[in-house]
This record gives C-alpha cells, structure tokens and sequence, in this order.
C-alpha cells in the first residue's frame, strides 16, 4: 500500500508496532504488518530491519548454486540425471527451499501477523527438510559401508584386493555393532528427529517465548548430531580408500571442511542466542550489522563448507572405481534410488506440511481478529504525509 503523496510507507518504531513483530533491541526500521505484496517486495530495496535478513539468505542462493555445478563437468562424472546423483540432488534442494524460505519469510513477514507467522513456521520446517537431506548425502557419500561389496564366495568384488585384503579392510573400517544403525535407522531417525525440530520450533511462537531464541537453537542441535554421525564415524576410523591413491588424496581435505563446518554453526548459534551486537548498544544496529544478520552469514558458511565436504567424498568415489555405489543385486546396501531419495524427501514434506497447515490455522485463530481490527484502523492514525 503506497500513500497517495507517492511515498512509501514509513519505518516505524517498536513502539508503533504490535508487540508480536518487536525483536529485542531493535528500536526502528519496523514495517507496519498490513503491506501489500508489492509493498513488501519493494522493502527489499529500502532499509528497514529486515533488508539485510532478506539479502543474506538470497544471494547465497545463487553462490552455492554456482559451487554446486561445479561437481557435473568433473572428468568421469555421470551425467546429472544419474542415479548416482539422486542424493546430491536431493541435497540441493534442501538447500535451496531453506535459504529461500528464509528470504522470502523476512521478506514478506509483514503482510500481517497471521502471514507473519505462517512464514516463520515455512522457515523452520525447509530448516529441517534441509538436515534431512544432509543426512540423504551424508548416507550414500560419506556413510562408512556405501559402495562395499557383500563378496564372500558369492560375487566378484569391487574393492581392489591388491592393496589390501577384503578381511583387514573391513576389520579397520566397519564397525558391526554400528552397521545396523547405518544401514536400518539413519536415514528414519533423521526424519523423526526433523519433524521433532518443526514441532517444537513451532510452539515457539505460540508459548516458550522467553526462551524461544535457546529452545531454537538447541533443537536444531539435535538433528545435526544425527545427521553428522557417518562423519564422526569416519573421522574415528580409517579410510576406505587405499592410501596410495588420488581418491584418498581427495578425500583427505574433508575432515578440515567438516570442523569449518561445525565451527560456523558454533558462532551462528552465538550471534542467535546472545543478539550480540545490538544488545550493548540498542537501535544502533537496527538497520545492518544486527546479530540475525550475521546468523544468516555463518549458517550460510557452514553450509559452503559442507557443500565442499560433500563434493570431496564425491570427487573420491568418482576417482575410485572400485568403490563405486554398485547396483542393488550386487551389493550389501543399495545404491540411490528414486524411492530411497526422493520418495524420502516428498514423505518428509507431505509431514512437515501436515505441521505447518495445522500451526498456520492455529495462528489464525489467535491473531486473526487482531489483523481484522488492524486493517480496519484509519490509515491516517499511523502515517503522515510529509
């Protein structure tokens, strides 16, 4: 909505604004929730206190994108519609709805509280959609067993037995008491652990509000252990590949992506729960540098850095033939398949988007009488044409 002078319409302060919308010690720049559509796409080009949230989620869009192609003109690389990929595709997309969802969720937030909230609740559930397809790439890329062949007596194998024997491979680097976690659980805990996170992300902005900053952040630590332990398992064990090999040369950068990995999600985890730094100095942050933005930067980080994780296991298998992900009738755990990536994924939406639907028409029933009365308000009450 513009006013009829041609001006947008002012920023205001926290003390013109419903209590809901105020974030803690952010002062000014707040846009007042009964914008248009056109309203709030334009607020992307003006300073408010969501411009920079907006920007530090979408452009991100487009980097990882152009580091993610990288991996499809590799040498020996399948083409990009190869089942070998299903997981990394799967990955991006992930990726993708999250960064995404957070952009246009800052972005659009203020159209009214009702659609404030549902974007918050969209946000968190690509949150989760995103860990699980880590988890989907994490598995058939990094998973300890991926590619290992069943061969005893049976069928030939693809690991090249002039390094090193089938028996002392296995006996370094599979753990059997792990492998029916691996094999039977991983991928199931992933889901039932990111729906647990959309939950409880959820409730958050209906109860726990004093806490919901810390509840936030330590949900989503969950999922992130989960996911993460193929990569604890090979960083206490050895290596698949052979030692004299350009896959083990390849993969040997990855433990360091990983702690880059884990150390942006740390210093993400600190700007979201300390709102350092606008807490020491309130309204001077209001507009660029306050602590959500620079939670938006480091998330982004750790997601560059497990994205070069990932493409240095891939790039690995690609090197080592041997190690391949063989067809299901050969091998002990299948490789990638439609239903076992993308059937994955579309179950996990068809959940979260049950979560989000029931949250959204709770949200409704809360603040829809308020956005009624808001809308109804005289213009002139809020705004002033100068």
């Amino acid at each position: 909505m513009l006013l009829k002078c041609g001006q947008p319409l002012p920023l205001l302060s926290h003390t013109d604004v419903p209590p809901r919308v105020i974030e803690n010690f952010i002062l000014t720049g707040y846009r007042f929730p009964n914008y248009s559509l056109r309203d709030c796409l334009l607020s992307a080009f003006r300073p408010t206190n969501e411009t920079g949230n907006f920007w530090t989620h979408f452009l991100p869009v487009f980097v990882f994108s152009y580091y993610f192609v990288e991996v499809f003109s590799w040498e020996g690389a399948p083409h990009g519609d190869h089942p070998f990929f299903y997981p990394l595709w799967n990955y991006y997309i992930g990726v993708f709805c999250l960064l995404m969802a957070s952009s246009m969720a800052h972005l659009l937030n203020s159209m009214s509280l009702v659609v404030r909230e549902v974007c918050f609740f969209v946000d968190y559930g690509t949150i989760s959609s995103y860990t699980v397809g880590s988890s989907l790439a994490y598995y058939y890329y990094i998973h300890p067993q991926a590619g290992i062949v069943e061969t005893r007596g049976q069928n030939d194998s693809h690991i090249d037995l002039k390094h090193e024997p089938l028996r002392s491979l296995t006996s370094h680097y599979a753990i059997p008491k792990f492998s029916v976690f691996f094999e039977t659980f991983y991928i199931p805990s992933a889901c039932v652990v990111a729906i647990i996170c959309v939950l409880s992300c959820c409730n958050t902005r209906q109860r726990w509000r004093r806490y919901r900053y810390v509840i936030r952040t330590l949900v989503f630590l969950l999922p992130f252990l989960v996911s993460s332990t193929p990569v604890f398992y090979r960083l206490l064990t050895r290596s698949p590949y052979p030692s004299a090999s350009f896959a083990f040369d390849a993969s040997t950068s990855m433990p360091s992506f990983f702690y880059r990995h884990c150390l942006w999600l740390l210093v993400s985890a600190i700007f979201n729960i300390s709102k350092f730094p606008e807490r020491l100095a309130p309204g001077c942050f209001d507009i660029w540098g306050h602590s959500h933005q620079w939670f938006h930067c480091c998330t982004f980080l750790s997601i560059l850095d497990e994205l070069h994780m990932i493409k240095v296991e891939v790039k690995a298998i690609l090197l080592s033939p041997n190690l391949l992900l063989p067809p299901a009738t050969l091998s002990r755990l299948p490789g990638p398949t439609v239903a076992s990536t993308y059937g994955v994924m579309l179950l996990l939406q068809t959940t979260i988007i049950s979560i989000i639907v029931w949250f959204s028409w709770h949200a409704n029933c809360i603040y829809g009488p308020q956005r009624d009365q808001l809308a109804k308000e005289p213009v002139k009450k809020r705004l002033k044409c100068h």
